[in-house]
């Protein structure tokens, strides 16, 4: 027999066998399908049922690429995701025709200055310089891979002038001295995984002037890697610093303290995203999670929703103290707010005993997280633009907003939004998601099931091969720097000098009318209402 009629023959058979496979299967699901009692609709309709669920299950992908503008996705649309992306790829966030923002709808707006500083007049630090690589786009065709060049880059970092420089607890024993306004929000080990968390840390260092948040799942090794400054967070659960029945080890509290990265800690008393205690799912709890956790591995860990020794302003403005007096290091606290009286007797008791946090960092509504509820995180707590002037208005009202340094998140991720808080009256920005979406974070919205597709908010060691930290630290530095270059762009338009100098009156608000307000006036009714 010819080879040409075997080929044909092998051939033929597979093709049947396709076939029969595919028949059998068929018969299957319709004899299943029909006994099943868990849907109604693969009872009646078997066939057309499961094509049903199969364009249900990629629904977001064909949403998030397809069907969605580039404004309408949440939480971040195209043009969001983009403009991170294009920032920490290249250093570039340059976009041609026209804004495609709705110019007719209700926003904040930077008011421009009719003589805007020229470059040679911004006071910043001129000799600090940041080491990294980006890429260069050569081509981008339509049905293959672009072709990208990575090349050295030295920039500037945009720090901060000296003159400018941000002070957190200047009375402390060891005060925290800040050149950059932007750092790291809250992300702990456990939630994102090594891989993340050291090439958050490797180009955050690189970056200088910034610092990153350990979040409440304690000091892990990676944090550690870039020799970044950083913020200790500390939650109701203790976790890394707690002994054996879930209390307080100050012995273990004052050895983190001497570790030299470690600039100030921070009581997680609430999150924007869940006003709730935090919570990691047990197959994220891997032997060395616990360890640093102190915690019982491979158990699902849930922390409560305050802390339970503090339950007035009086005995978390004595821990406060306990905590500052015991490491020598700023003290601050993490809130969120819910109405207008939310801080009022924090306040007054800083005036009336002169104790009280070194920095209070505002989350709003908006805020991420790795898992919540949707009642939570959809309708519990004010976003920041309503939360920020609440806060600052208090403090003010009782004359002690010059004791703290206030640092505020929620989706603070252009230069824009950053300058809009600053003239709120916030001193510096946390970012989250941001700097997730520089190591690779695509918003698949799977960050509470350890399934993360590009190795980002997962433990799994094989799900963690994608994400390649020797490319993504240079991300992360790219996106920061490219922020605050921004930031120095909008202060120049704005006619000051340095972005340490945001007032309300650089900013104007326009209703859905046309109708505009000054930030000002906005600021004097919000007074009226806490007064």
């Amino acid at each position: 027999m010819e080879i040409a009629n075997i080929l044909i023959i092998i051939g033929f058979s597979l093709i049947a066998l396709t076939v029969l496979s595919i028949a059998v299967f068929i018969i299957y699901l319709l004899l299943f399908d029909r006994k099943q009692r868990s849907h109604s609709i693969l009872r009646n309709y078997p066939a057309l049922g499961r094509i049903r669920y199969f364009f249900e299950k990629i629904g977001p992908e064909l949403r998030q690429y397809w069907f969605d503008s580039d404004t309408e996705g949440k939480p971040f649309s195209r043009n969001d995701y983009e403009h991170i992306v294009k920032s920490s790829k290249y250093m570039r966030n340059i976009v041609g025709f026209g804004s495609k923002r709705d110019f007719d709808e209700e926003g904040f707006f930077v008011r421009n200055d009719m003589f805007p500083k020229l470059t040679e007049e911004m006071k910043m630090d001129m000799d600090t310089k940041v080491s990294t690589k980006r890429y260069i786009l050569l081509e981008d065709p339509l049905f293959s891979q672009r072709k990208e060049k990575w090349v050295d880059e030295e920039s500037a970092a945009y720090l901060l002038h000296d003159d400018d420089a941000i002070i957190i607890g200047p009375n402390t024993k060891y005060p925290f001295a800040l050149k950059g306004q932007i750092g790291m929000s809250a992300m702990s080990y456990g939630s994102l995984g090594d891989r993340a968390i050291t090439a958050l840390s490797e180009g955050l260092a690189l970056a200088k002037g910034t610092w990153m948040n350990t979040g409440e799942g304690g000091l892990s090794p990676f944090h550690l890697k870039g020799n970044v400054d950083i913020i200790m967070q500390i939650g109701p659960a203790m976790f890394g610093i707690r002994d054996k029945y879930g209390e307080l080890d100050w012995d273990e509290l004052k050895r983190k303290s001497e570790i030299p990265q470690i600039k100030a800690f921070e009581l997680k008393l609430g999150q924007g995203a869940k006003t709730r205690g935090g919570h990691i799912d047990a197959e994220k709890v891997t032997l060395e999670i616990a360890e640093i956790r102190k915690v019982e591995p491979f158990k699902s860990i849930d922390s409560p929703n305050r802390f339970p020794e503090l339950n007035n302003v009086s005995s978390l403005c004595e821990f406060i103290e306990k905590i500052r007096n015991h490491t020598g290091k700023p003290v601050g606290i993490k809130i969120v707010i819910g109405g207008n009286d939310s801080v009022e007797e924090l306040a007054k008791y800083m005036k009336e005993t002169g104790k009280g946090p070194d920095f209070i960092t505002i989350d709003g509504g908006e805020g991420g997280t790795g898992a919540s509820y949707q009642e939570l995180i959809d309708s519990v707590g004010l976003p920041i633009k309503s939360a920020l002037p609440i806060l600052v208005t208090t403090l003010e009202k009782y004359g002690v907003r010059d004791r703290v340094k206030i640092i505020a998140s929620g989706k603070l991720f252009t230069p824009d939004r950053i300058a809009i808080v600053l003239a709120m009256g916030a001193d510096l920005v946390n970012i989250a998601r941001g700097f997730m979406i520089t190591v690779g974070c695509i918003q698949t919205l799977k960050c509470h099931s350890n399934d993360c597709p590009v190795g980002v908010a997962t433990t799994d060691p094989e799900l963690q091969k994608a994400l390649v930290i020797d490319e993504k630290k240079y991300r992360a530095v790219n996106f920061l720097v490219t922020l605050r270059k921004g930031l120095y762009r909008v202060s120049a338009a704005a006619g000051i000098d340095s972005p340490v100098h945001f007032k309300p009156k650089h900013i104007m608000y326009k209703d859905d009318k046309g109708v505009v307000t000054s930030l000002e006036n906005i600021l004097a009714d919000i007074e009226k209402k806490i007064v």
